[in-house]
Order: structure tokens, then sequence, then C-alpha cells
């Protein structure tokens, strides 16, 4: 895998942003191996992802951040820069249901998913054998009514403890409380066995069912205070009819909700995924 620098910028809209941001990386020997950039013209904002050749760039990543401030400064950019080669600590929260967990530690461990995840947490037992095999910690904290304060204080403290600053629910059936959303902005991704915005809540399987629908989904967003309406990352669908058994929707549900939310894990990983108010911009 090629060392990259990963510079990421939203800002309004204007005349010369590329060739601005062109120059100054030029400028220091810059080598662009990726440029992808998108111009909103409703709401007058524009959305930039380059990739810089590390090993081209006459600077560290310290001194471009330095030499690029006065530039987003300027141009009022909420921006950041990324070494490719510095993994995403990505915590795991997952409840019964093994499909998604297993899908994303098979593409971890073939090295498909460039990230370290150093914990997975359950509120079951019943994964355990299956995370301690590919050599994670593997954490069961029970959640009952009772102790739904204290179980997510103690889940943040390992989550810290393993220094994540990605989560991914895979297929975790509890509600994360307010101040966890808070506390990681834009850095908790779900899995929704929907699509989203239709049928949110437990059960969308089965309110499918009931309406007939001709078409199940799954969607991968992120997770904010709102129940099921944080930003979305990626969705997918599978056309159904009126032969399809709920249980039937169930196993073609959990193809989708697989491939969607690995592929919503990857852009965020690869620094693909701008958000904007309660939207994203993905820059593939």
């Amino acid at each position: 895998m090629e060392q990259t620098y990963r510079l990421v910028i939203s800002c309004p809209d204007q005349v010369g942003i590329v060739a601005r941001v062109s120059q100054i990386v030029a400028e220091y020997g810059g080598w662009l191996t990726e440029a992808s950039y998108h111009s909103d013209s409703h709401e007058g904002w524009f959305f930039m992802r380059n990739e810089i050749r590390a090993e081209s760039l006459r600077l560290s990543l310290r001194q471009f951040r330095d030499v690029f401030r006065p530039l987003a400064e300027e141009y009022r950019m909420k921006w950041h820069v990324s070494d490719s080669m510095e993994k995403h600590q990505v915590g795991i929260l997952a409840s019964h249901a093994s499909h998604c967990l297993a899908d994303i530690l098979h593409r971890w461990h073939s090295g498909d998913l460039y990230c370290n995840i150093p914990c997975v947490i359950s509120n079951h037992d019943n994964l355990r054998k299956m995370v301690e095999w590919y050599d994670i910690p593997f954490y069961h904290l029970p959640i009952d009514r009772e102790n739904k304060e204290e179980a997510h204080q103690e889940m943040m403290r390992l989550l810290q403890q393993h220094r994540a600053d990605t989560v991914v629910l895979a297929r975790y059936m509890q509600i994360l409380p307010s101040w966890f959303c808070k506390a990681m902005p834009n850095q908790v991704i779900n899995i929704h066995h929907s699509f989203l915005p239709s049928f949110i809540g437990a059960n969308p399987y089965q309110q499918a069912y009931e309406r007939g629908v001709k078409l199940i989904g799954a969607t991968c967003h992120y997770v904010t205070e709102n129940l099921d309406q944080g930003p979305i990352i990626e969705q997918d669908v599978a056309r159904v009819n009126h032969r399809h058994s709920r249980d039937d929707m169930v196993r073609l549900g959990k193809d989708i909700e697989m491939n969607v939310l690995s592929r919503g894990l990857r852009a965020h990983v690869e620094d693909r995924v701008i958000v904007h108010g309660n939207k994203t911009v993905i820059l593939e």
C-alpha cells in the first residue's frame, strides 16, 4: 500500500479553490494520485478530497498543515489532512446476531479493510469464541433496565482504554444515550436493517412484510441523538414480491446489511465521507 496524505476540505464555494489548493501542493513537490471534487450549487458549498504521494512532498505532515492553514482560513475551510498509513482504531459493538461482525472481522483479517480492531464489546456472550479466534479482546457487558447508564459508562471507558476513534454498531440492538453520541460525533457507525427513512426502529422486516413492499434494503449511517436519523453513508436494496415470506426477507436482508456496512466503514476509514448538515458527500 502506497503511503499518501489525504487532504479533505469543505467550504463555501467560490472561484479559484481548486487552483489555489493545487498550487500550494505543487509548490512543495506534491504529486496528486487522486483528486475528487463536488460543488453543491443549491447550497453554495464545495467539497474536495485529494491524495498526495507522501514521498513526493518536501514537507512533513506537520509542516504541511502549518503552510496550508493560512489558505484554509482565507477560504473558511473545514479541513483535515491525514496519513493513510495511520490506521483507524475501530471498536465494535454487537449483540446476538453474528453476520455483520463476522463479515467485518473477515475483511479485516484478509487485509481488505485497512484498520485496527482493538476490541469487541457485546451485551451477549455467544460471539466470544468467534472474536477471540482472531485474537481480539472480547468484553461481555450485559445491559438491562437497571444498569443501562452504568453499562454505557463502562463501555465508553473500554473504548477509550483501547483508543477507539471509530465505533461500529454491528447489529448492536441497544440505543446509545445522547451523551455517548455527543462524545463521538460522526464517529459511531450503525447498520439499520431497513432502507431508511422507511421502517425506523425495531423489527423493520416485519413492518416491511406487513406493508407488502417490493424492495427491502439496509442503511449505514452515523449515529446521532435522534434514533435512526443520522447522516446516511451507504444504502442498498433487493427486490422482493408477494411470494417472499418474512424469513425470506430477513435472509436476503442479511446479505445487504453486511455489504452496506462494510462499504460504509471502508469509506469512513479512507476519509471519503464529508458530513454536511444531516447529509454526507462521499468522494469516491
